[in-house]
């Protein structure tokens, strides 16, 4: 084999572990019961609701 492809197959090694940890990151729960992309410290009390 010559470099480039030495390079290529490390190339796509490095990026398969780099989505693989997004996804893996992605779906563990945290302790504390919120998920990762939730707004749990937000507010909604001051907003009304639109009545139609």
């Amino acid at each position: 084999m010559d470099i480039q492809t030495i390079l290529v197959f490390l190339l796509f090694a490095i990026a398969l572990v780099y989505v693989g940890r997004l996804v893996f990151k992605s779906l563990q729960v945290k302790k504390d019961g919120c998920a990762g992309n939730c707004k749990c410290g937000v507010d909604f009390s001051d907003i009304k609701p639109v009545k139609k």
